[in-house]
């Protein structure tokens, strides 16, 4: 038996603000975008090699629903983003106007900072040494 994790779900406000968050800060492309007869949305992105790992969009609907966007983890980080090319991607950031919460810390194994995403998720962005 084989177990993989497959993605994240987050739930959001906007489907297309968070979909272009994620593909002009982070590079991220669309691997599955559907509506079903019901009218609901599933909105799958991510990074390649992949097309299975990443995130899942899910329209916050009810009252209580939207109360949880951006808060899921209760103020603590949503997810860590690994990249190879940290410093490059803090200052796309930064020129994005992204919300970053820390500047880049460096330890001799890793380096990584924290930044908010559109819905207030906290990100952590990483490179290992």
């Amino acid at each position: 038996m084989r177990n993989y994790l497959g993605r994240i779900v987050l739930l959001v406000e906007d489907y297309e603000k968070s979909a272009n968050f994620y593909e002009k800060n982070f590079g991220f492309t669309r691997f599955f975008d559907v509506i079903t007869d019901g009218g609901q949305r599933f909105l799958h992105i991510g990074s390649k090699p992949s097309d299975s790992l990443g995130i899942w969009f899910l329209k916050a609907d009810t009252k209580k629903q939207r109360e949880r966007v951006g808060n899921q983890t209760a103020e603590q980080p949503t997810m860590v983003i690994y990249t190879e090319e940290l410093e490059t991607l803090h200052e796309r950031l930064k020129n994005n106007n992204v919300r970053l919460k820390t500047e880049v810390i460096k330890t001799p194994e890793y380096s990584f900072f924290h930044c908010f995403d559109l819905d207030g998720n906290e990100i952590i962005v990483t490179e290992l040494q």
